[in-house]
């Protein structure tokens, strides 16, 4: 039986296994997970021992778990380490959701006819990283397996992947591989395939505003005690001037600015900002100024609260002076802003701001580097190869303005350039109420992922 097939007749089971992994709610940020996201965990070690792996086990960390697999075929063959994650953003507002974040439903919708699966982890990153354990799987089962494989899928990446950093130092011998393929960015479309090739970098911040010690009656005491959400909002405003230029003393110096003709070709990418628009509801798109849309998520760097509160947000009135106001606050970045230099200015400006009559924490949480990819490396030449066999047109390459830490961490570590074969789209709802994953991106992102493995191992990169 053929690879495409094998993945033909099985496209069921496939969705069916996803589904049965989508089911558990794996939110890494909230300790009440916390049993969940270790099940997690052993799902995916026994779909990689389902799928063919020799071995699979379970990697205790000071946190959650991370799961490793290896099928070495030949140790003369190139082999290709797989990153993924397991882990998931937590589903509020759940008031939101058109059906619960942990039973998922497939509906067929305008961008997806054949169907979508709606789920929190569906694109970001279960519904992605189990492509790479299908893909594995049918090559294994159709005689097609041409490269070594190693599997790595963590349980911490969106709370900052503190403990991979930790176990990819102790197991650099390990991990020694030809390339790493990662599968947690998006594509343009299915019409026009691309592949990610920069990454920015994160610092994420909490701050913390305190006025009087305790909450008080805001006709008793408001005018002559400071207003803790009055004071914060104020901060935050300061941090951006009338050009949405970020206001915090040398948070640019290390931005590297590009010239016209490199600008010029990051706009060649297809893009309508009409239909961006009408895509997100909104009348207008807002940013940087001298910027287009494509240039803001791409090459520049910015400054966004996450979320905000304080004071009384039951029904109904509660005239109250709070004692406390907070704010999360994340800081998207270039390739050379180092993110904890970056944590440090926001520190200790935002602490410079504030007036004498409260008081300012600031707790930084986690943080990563920007990374960029290079376009003449044979493991981008095997993606472009796949995309052109997969999809029948040339890849697109394009800078993405989220971020996945370990980029940087593999390129500094284990010395490889990550190849991000993303088949998520902008419009998935990830980090969102109502996130999904068309079945069609599913199903061809398995297929692209198996002839990355062909090409890669007829580029003959062996080190």
């Amino acid at each position: 039986m053929s690879l495409k097939q094998y993945i033909a007749s099985n496209s069921e089971r496939f969705l069916e296994e996803l589904v049965d992994l989508l089911k558990i709610p794996s939110v890494s940020a909230d300790p009440a997970y916390k049993s969940e996201v270790f099940k997690a965990a052993d799902f995916v070690k026994n779909s990689l021992e389902a799928a063919g792996v020799d071995q699979a086990e379970i990697c205790p960390t000071a946190g959650y778990p991370i799961v490793y697999g290896e099928k070495i075929i030949d140790p003369d063959a190139p082999t290709v380490l797989v990153y993924g994650h397991y882990d998931v953003q937590p589903a509020d507002p759940l008031e939101l959701w058109d059906s619960p974040p942990f039973e998922p439903v497939i509906k067929k919708t305008s961008l997806h006819p054949n169907g979508a699966i709606f789920a929190r982890g569906s694109a970001d990153d279960k519904g992605q990283f189990f492509m790479h354990v299908k893909a594995f799987e049918a090559m294994l089962a159709s005689g097609e397996l041409s490269c070594n494989v190693k599997f790595m899928i963590e349980g911490e990446e969106e709370v900052g992947s503190e403990n991979l950093d930790i176990y990819v130092q102790a197991n650099r011998k390990k991990l020694e591989a030809d390339v790493v393929l990662i599968s947690d960015t998006s594509m343009i479309s299915l019409e026009h395939p691309s592949v990610t090739v920069g990454l920015r970098g994160l610092a994420y911040m909490q701050v913390e505003v305190t006025g009087p010690d305790k909450d008080l009656h805001s006709g008793t005491f408001g005018g002559a005690v400071a207003n803790p959400i009055n004071v914060l909002c104020k901060m935050i405003a300061s941090l951006h001037d009338e050009n949405n230029h970020i206001t915090i003393p040398g948070f640019y110096d290390q931005v590297q600015e590009y010239g016209k003709e490199y600008r010029d070709q990051l706009n060649k990418a297809p893009f309508d900002e009409g239909e961006f628009k009408k895509k997100l509801d909104i009348k207008e798109t807002y940013g940087e100024k001298g910027y287009t849309t494509i240039e803001r998520v791409g090459i520049r760097p910015t400054l966004d609260v996450n979320g905000i509160w304080g004071g009384y947000i039951g029904e109904g009135a509660k005239t109250v002076l709070p004692s406390k106001a907070s704010a999360k606050i994340s800081m998207r970045l270039v390739p050379d802003q180092e993110h904890k230099s970056i944590a440090r200015l926001f520190e200790n400006h935002f602490k410079s701001i504030a007036p004498p009559a409260v008081k300012v924490k600031v707790t930084p949480h986690h943080g990563g580097q920007a990374a960029v990819v290079p376009t003449d490396s044979p493991g981008y030449r095997a993606a472009e190869a796949a995309i052109q066999e997969a999809f029948g047109k040339k890849a697109i390459p394009t800078r993405e303005g989220g971020s996945i830490p370990i980029t940087a961490l593999f390129q500094k570590v284990l010395g490889l350039d990550p190849i991000l074969l993303g088949f998520g789209l902008d419009t998935d709802a990830i980090h969102s109420p109502n996130e999904h994953y068309g079945l069609d991106n599913y199903f061809k992102g398995i297929e692209t992922i198996a002839l990355f493995f062909k090409h890669f191992h007829l580029q003959g990169k062996k080190k």
